[in-house]
């Protein structure tokens, strides 16, 4: 029945602008915003922008920078946002109805993972602004921190540790991505302890600038691969568990948050494509090639001689989008950062 909706929306969308009368210079199915507020993306990844879903009352539900978002077992949607005297994790369902929030020991709370069944789900939490990585429950009771890896020799002092994101094995192993700090990606067992770390500052094939989000990629169920954001370079690589370079995927204008896995596609926010000190920022939606094959929120994905021509923001869907959560319908939902303390928004697939 779903599919069966979203033909009969598609169908119908498509013979509205089939109706009007469009401007050759419009880009793509992108064309119907400019008579359709709301409809963005392109191809068979089409979406209703819904602004308001995840909005609260701020003297109650205060937020600062969005960053990540994650979704349990029960459904729930679980939300990093900074700040000292705020609740830095803050709970929704599906419909935008805040159900909790806790939490005020990561005022710096960035990146988010989840792992595990049922009652034995846990989160990592990266904070770079006071440089630990937390283990928690799923209401928050910390299990474990880590600080500055002393294992690596790259590190003189605690606070040039900044980590942006972790990735989670099936077996508990981790990986932290130092993304503001020194672009080092180091393994841990699940106790925490320190197995080894690769990468580094730099633009070599090994190197990073900014690793700013990294992902296990198991739609190749025998060999499984990390991809990890290479942000300033506008890139993303892929590597081996044990830190072998594989390939690096090119993507100009697109400053990449972290990877996102869903089935065979592969989602990211773009945070910016020109300028950081304007709100700007798309979503990217690759198929298992690594093409760009929808760019909520831009102008259709285009490529000449086989490289991605930089894309144009649309101007008014998203304020520097930070991360992309996909449910089980297909549905998104956005948290953003920089963008004036609005809440996250969710975009109904159709």
């Amino acid at each position: 029945m779903k599919n069966k909706r979203r033909i009969f929306i598609k169908n119908t969308l498509a013979a509205t602008t089939a109706s009007m009368i469009v401007p050759k210079e419009t880009f793509g199915i992108l064309k119907s915003k400019k008579y359709m507020d709301g409809i963005v993306g392109h191809g068979d990844f089409i979406y209703k922008v819904d602004k308001e879903w995840g909005v609260q009352d701020p003297s109650k539900i205060p937020v600062n920078d969005c960053h990540e978002m994650v979704m349990d077992s029960q459904g729930r949607i679980l939300m990093t946002t900074t700040g000292a005297i705020n609740d830095n994790i803050i709970v929704y369902d599906t419909a935008g109805k805040v159900l909790t929030s806790w939490g005020r020991e990561f005022p710096g709370a960035h990146g988010l993972s989840i792992m595990g069944e049922g009652s034995d789900q846990f989160l990592l939490i990266t904070d770079p602004e006071t440089h630990k990585v937390h283990k928690t429950t799923l209401n928050g009771r910390i299990i474990l921190t880590l600080k500055r890896p002393r294992e690596v020799s790259g590190y003189q002092s605690d606070e040039q540790f900044k980590p942006t994101e972790t990735a989670i094995l099936p077996n508990g192993d981790f990986y932290v991505a130092d993304g503001y700090g020194e672009n080092y990606i180091i393994h841990y067992n699940e106790k925490g302890e320190y197995l080894n770390h690769f990468g580094g500052s730099g633009n070599g094939p090994g190197e990073f600038n900014c690793c700013h989000g990294i992902t296990l990629d198991t739609r190749d169920a025998s060999n499984p691969t990390l991809l990890i954001t290479s942000r300033a370079s506008q890139e993303f690589k892929r590597f081996s568990l044990d830190g072998k370079h594989l390939e690096t995927i090119k993507l100009p204008g697109c400053s990449i948050c972290r990877p996102v896995i869903n089935d065979n596609h592969l989602y990211f926010a773009v945070i910016v494509t020109k300028t950081w000190d304007t709100w700007d920022g798309m979503l990217a939606v690759l198929d298992a090639n690594n093409k760009v094959v929808s760019l909520p929120g831009g102008s259709a994905p285009e490529y000449v001689n086989n490289i991605l021509v930089e894309p144009q923001y649309d101007g008014s869907t998203f304020r520097n989008p930070h991360d992309v959560l996909v449910d089980a319908d297909g549905n998104l939902y956005v948290p953003q950062w920089a963008s004036g303390k609005t809440y996250p928004i969710k975009l109904h697939r159709v």
